[in-house]
This record gives structure tokens, sequence and C-alpha cells, in this order.
């Protein structure tokens, strides 16, 4: 998973989660953390699952099998938007116009920030190949969660990066902060993959640690992982690293259980 040679479809997925993520937002009741903005992988691709609009559910899909945002209503109701030939701006429209048919009428505010009308490249077999990574890797995050007995968020998938991560909580407050804050006040640990990006350009999974913790970089990592410093300290294991393993599941998995270990280890 090189990004240069997909971004252009990794590109358009991310313009379309970024949209239907908003939409989820705006309408799902508030949750901590920001877990009401997030998208669920699912057997088709991301659903941001239901949500109430209108005195009505709704249900987003981005499917990336028949590569179309679906829409789904408890009314019966349901449509298809494709992905494929499509811009932010017209997908913006569509959904507009398309919800308008049933009464409901999208803050004009809401999918503002979705003004480009370039056509996005999208790919459907290189889309195939992204669904099946985020696939595995969700049953491997929610493998690992289930490991865990302290509080931990859902497993899902945050728009505004296009990273699956999920959260470990140590169940104690960071000292000196509002304990009403609830963006900083709790200690955590954060575990996720993201497909490439500004400081990485190549698809990876992430560790880190809030508050950083004192020794945090100083444990020693294997298996062709290592430690990030540069604008931000995590653990990083790239992708390719278990596209070459014998078991990827376990390697994984072991540097996870590894990283969780040695941070719960240093907050005490």
């Amino acid at each position: 998973m090189i990004l240069a040679d997909w971004v252009e479809t990794r590109d358009a997925i991310h313009q379309y989660a970024r949209i239907i993520g908003k939409i989820r937002g705006f309408y799902m009741p508030k949750a901590k953390h920001w877990w009401h903005i997030t998208l669920t992988v699912n057997a088709h691709g991301l659903t941001t699952t239901p949500f109430p609009v209108s005195g009505r559910t709704l249900e987003m899909q981005l499917d990336l099998i028949s590569h179309q945002l679906s829409i789904f209503s408890n009314t019966g109701w349901n449509c298809g938007i494709p992905l494929k030939g499509n811009s932010a701006a017209g997908m913006r429209q569509q959904i507009t116009q398309l919800l308008a048919t049933q009464g409901i009428d999208l803050d004009e505010q809401l999918l503002s920030a979705f003004e480009d009308e370039s056509i996005l490249a999208y790919d459907a077999d290189t889309a195939d190949d992204f669904h099946r990574a985020l696939s595995w890797i969700d049953v491997v995050f929610r493998t690992f969660k289930g490991g865990l007995r302290q509080e931990t968020s859902p497993v899902q998938l945050f728009p505004h990066h296009l990273d699956i991560a999920m959260n470990w909580f140590s169940g104690r407050l960071v000292p000196g902060v509002d304990p009403a804050d609830e963006d900083t006040a709790d200690e955590q640990m954060n575990f996720g993959f993201v497909s490439g990006d500004a400081s990485i350009d190549e698809a990876y999974f992430y560790v880190t640690a809030y508050p950083i913790p004192e020794n945090w970089s100083g444990l020693a990592l294997s298996q062709g992982a290592y430690w990030h410093t540069e604008g931000w300290v995590g653990a990083i294991l790239p992708y390719a690293r278990l596209l070459k393993a014998n078991d990827p599941q376990a390697m994984l998995l072991e540097f996870l259980q590894q990283l969780q270990g040695h941070g719960a280890a240093l907050m005490k």
C-alpha cells in the first residue's frame, strides 16, 4: 500500500466518507470524544449506522462492493449514487436533492465545504482492495479490544483522517486538566491504522499515548516496527511488514498488546 500507487482512489473515498460523516455528526446524538461523527466498517464498506432525522431513521453506506453511496430509510425508501465519475460537489448536490424528495432538508451550511466540482478518480478494483484491508484490520482490532478489561472506544473510522482506530482508557484523569474537558481530561492510548499521510507516505499502524508518559519511546520494538518522533510521537508498524509475515494477525496483535502493556505500566 504505497500511497502514490492508489492515492486518487483513496482521496475519492476520503471525500465521500467526510460527506456522510458530516451528515451523521449533525444528526446523531452527541457522544464523547467525537464518536458521533465516525463511521463503521461493515460487509459492504463503511456505514454511518442508523441515525435519526425528522422523525425517521436513515443510514448511509459507502458501498465499496457495488461502488455507490447507498441511503436507506426505515420507511422502506432507498437510493444509490455512483461513486465513479462523481465529484464532491456533485455528491453533495445529489444527496441534498434526494433527501429533499423525502421531506428532509439539510442545513445549507452543513455540506458547504464540499464545493469542488472536479471529477474524483475512482478505481473499483483498488476500492475492493482497500475494503478487504479495512475488514481484516477491523476484525483484528476487535480481537485486541476484546482482551482489554478497562473502558475502550468502539473500533471506528474517523472521516477527517480516514483512519480506523480505537482508544483504551486507564480510568484516570490527567492531572491539572479540567475534568469537564472531555477531549483532554482522560488518560488514554490510541491504536489505529492509516493508509498514508503527510508524515508517512505508506500505510501504517500506530500507537500513541496521552499524555506522553516518561520513557514512552524507550521500549525496544521488533519485527520492523519503529518509533516516530517528528511532529508527533508514536510506535509505527508498516503495513508492508505484515505482508511478509507468516502470521500477520499474530504479528499485529503482538504489536498492539506489547505497546498497550508498556503504556499502561508507565501510566501507573
